[in-house]
């Protein structure tokens, strides 16, 4: 993929996290994909465990936004470098982050994302 496609294809997956839609994420990646974040213990493979996690996840943040700062393309797919409006009760959490994207036949293989926590999981403490 070009740089420009690349970019296309991040900001459209990006756009599918906002919202609670979870099944409008597993078009972006493969059968077998491969997905790991922080709040995951280990690594999570496949369509089904992924929807599963995706519902949990988009439910409990149904109005996050992500957005792509800058997009590395690299021998596999591309590394990126985003930020998040995240709503934790009337507060709104910022935060900054890194994924590692592998493609294969244009969809997301592999999947890690990471970012610091701290200030995300103190904001949902503090609703307690």
């Amino acid at each position: 993929m070009s740089i420009q496609e690349l970019e296309q294809f991040c900001d459209s997956w990006l756009a599918a996290w906002t919202g609670n839609a979870p099944e409008s994420l597993l078009p972006f990646y493969t059968e077998d994909a491969l997905y790991r974040d922080p709040s995951t213990k280990s690594s999570i493979q496949g369509h089904v465990a992924m929807l599963a996690y995706f519902e949990k996840l988009l439910k409990n943040n149904p109005d996050w936004v992500w957005t792509r700062e800058e997009l590395m393309p690299t021998e596999k797919g591309f590394t990126l470098k985003w930020k998040a409006e995240i709503p934790i009760g009337n507060k709104i959490i910022h935060e900054s982050g890194l994924d590692i994207v592998e493609l294969s036949d244009g969809k997301i293989s592999r999947n890690e994302v990471y970012f610091d926590t701290l200030a995300l999981m103190n904001a949902r403490i503090a609703m307690m």
